[in-house]
């Protein structure tokens, strides 16, 4: 199975018509948060229909700077990763979107705790699942893909700790703009691709017993 992950959208399409092939190709999408700036439903589902004129088959989550109604609309299409899980053939991919409490009081903000328990209720949905894919919209605590410019790093530690505890292969994130890249928290892989702006996104290859996981460029 061949997945196609990118988030950090805030509206901005731009690249997505460079990617056509790509989505094409892969069987599914998943969106990682922050659909819009500071907004609702109506400045989400353009972005949404964009990615699914390419693909139909879209799993997604909001971010910190989408409004509650964006986590809402999610569910009512029946796409919201958020406390949810869903396995697709041998893989199970399951998320927690917003974020944890920043310095600037964005619209979608959880405490560590509310981290553990969407985590845990999406977890326990494909625990079975031979592939484990967590899809957090914050980043990991003290790892390459949660440092701000100066350095410090500002991730989750509820996510770190559901990393160390459950292992899932894979951990994709956002949400830390500048910290596009790639780590591991002991055989976990975490991937942060950036703003979709920037033309990053995230490439997973599921194939039999083995899995690959990377960050790539819109060329």
């Amino acid at each position: 199975m061949k997945i196609i992950s990118f988030g950090d959208i805030h509206e901005d399409i731009s690249k997505l018509a460079h990617m056509k092939q790509t989505i094409e190709n892969a069987d599914l999408v998943i969106i990682s948060g922050d659909i819009t700036n500071c907004h609702g439903k109506s400045h989400s589902e353009p972005v949404v229909k964009a990615v699914k004129k390419f693909k139909d088959k879209v799993y997604a989550q909001y971010g910190n700077m989408d409004m509650q109604e964006v986590n809402n609309y999610l569910t009512d299409i029946g796409i919201n990763l958020h406390g949810r899980g869903y396995v697709i053939e041998n893989v199970g991919i399951f998320g927690c979107g917003a974020s944890n409490p920043t310095p600037f009081h964005t619209p979608s903000e959880i405490s560590e705790d509310e981290i553990t328990a969407n985590l845990l209720k999406g977890f326990n949905m494909i625990k079975d699942a031979q592939w484990k894919i967590m899809v957090c919209h914050t980043p990991p605590k003290n790892t390459n893909i949660d440092t701000i410019s100066n350095g410090m790093h500002v991730g989750s530690t509820a996510a770190r700790e559901f990393i160390e505890k459950h292992k899932p292969h894979i951990c994709i994130s956002g949400h830390i703009h500048e910290a596009k890249g790639k780590d591991t928290i002991g055989d976990t892989v975490v991937l942060n691709a950036g703003m979709f702006r920037d033309g990053g996104y995230i490439e997973i290859d599921c194939n039999g017993n083995t899995f690959s996981a990377n960050v790539k460029s819109i060329a």
